[in-house]
């Protein structure tokens, strides 16, 4: 009988026929993973995926207010580190043809003999990229996992076009002196006294409350004036209202309603800035789970406002160029 050592070593009974069976159909077959950086801009919370080994990890890591410095388990991972993990790739194509682009969409599933992601940690700001037969891919989920056969599969989507400008890997024009959004939530991600504030569908990984996200509606954002004006110098400048929703969690109703009434005081404080169209109300809404059967503590809220674009425009861009990361480049 083997020793409880000789066990760990070799895995389970069912482990090894299983990675000799993956062994004779990948071929001895590796793929890259090229490890990328988050960096986020820190006024209006636009995701970037910056190749390591092009700035400083401890630099990005830590001037991104979303993000958590990643720290390798070994604690000596470098900068720019690449995995080569064997295995065995399949991958599937389709047509997928929408309003606004027709592209091709691979769906790589990677069985490997290793693992490639963590996808239960918290607030990680490193991602690996693979590359397959020149497709560039991430992971967004591990299927089923079996520790007993000791085989991991992932699988995602390739980079879709639309999103390939994300991937940084030339920081030679990468523009750090201008937001990307033209609404107004760059104004709402600086109210971040009382707790975290983010872009919807960019809140941080498994963030823990409290914090709040804020969503306004693309088709919310519609002109109050007949036309734009312009000044001698081009500033393009136009008065529009649009509708802020903002969600939280976390918090006992004493605490939303001071919120809310932060946010009131501050319109009045900076009229110039934005005015407040409505009267909001604090909402509780359900947000379930059957395991624990319990609720989260979510409140809403919903605003509408009005503002000049080119003044939000202004300040965010005077607020980015003082708390943009500095690149640090690294030696070739």
């Amino acid at each position: 009988m083997p020793s409880l050592a000789e066990s760990l070593h070799h895995g389970s009974p069912i482990s090894g026929p299983l990675k000799s069976g993956l062994e004779t159909l990948d071929l001895q077959q590796e793929i890259t993973f090229t490890q990328y950086v988050k960096l986020i801009l820190p006024l209006d919370g636009f995701v970037f995926w910056v190749r390591a080994d092009l700035v400083s990890q401890v630099q990005v890591c830590k001037c991104c207010q979303y993000s958590t410095p990643y720290v390798p388990s070994d604690g000596t991972a470098p900068p720019g580190q690449i995995v080569c993990a064997k295995g065995s790739m399949h991958y599937a194509s389709q047509i997928r043809q929408v309003e606004d682009e027709t592209i091709s969409v691979n769906t790589m599933v990677f069985t490997s003999e290793q693992p490639i992601v963590d996808f239960n940690a918290v607030g990680p700001c490193v991602m690996y990229l693979g590359e397959f037969e020149g497709t560039r891919f991430a992971f967004n989920h591990r299927k089923l996992f079996y520790k007993q056969a000791d085989l991991y599969h992932y699988e995602g989507d390739a980079v879709y076009p639309a999103l390939a400008s994300q991937i940084v890997d030339d920081l030679t024009y990468f523009d750090d002196t201008n937001v990307v959004v033209s609404n107004s939530l760059p104004i709402w991600l600086t109210l971040n006294q009382f707790f975290p504030m983010y872009p919807s569908f960019l809140v941080r990984e498994n963030e823990i409350p409290p914090y709040a996200s804020v969503h306004i509606p693309p088709d919310s954002t519609t002109a109050l004036g007949a036309r734009a004006l312009w000044s001698p110098n081009g500033t393009h400048s136009q008065l529009v209202m649009e509708r802020v929703r903002i969600t939280m969690y976390g918090l006992r109703s004493y605490t939303a309603l001071d919120f809310q009434d932060y946010v009131g005081q501050y319109s009045l404080d900076h009229p110039d800035l934005f005015g407040i169209m409505n009267m909001a109300v604090v909402q509780d809404q359900k947000r379930v789970q059957s395991e624990i059967t319990a609720l989260a503590q979510k409140k809403v809220f919903e605003l509408q406002v009005n503002y000049y674009q080119h003044r939000v425009r202004d300040i965010a861009r005077q607020l980015i160029t003082q708390c943009i990361p500095n690149f640090i480049l690294q030696p070739e």
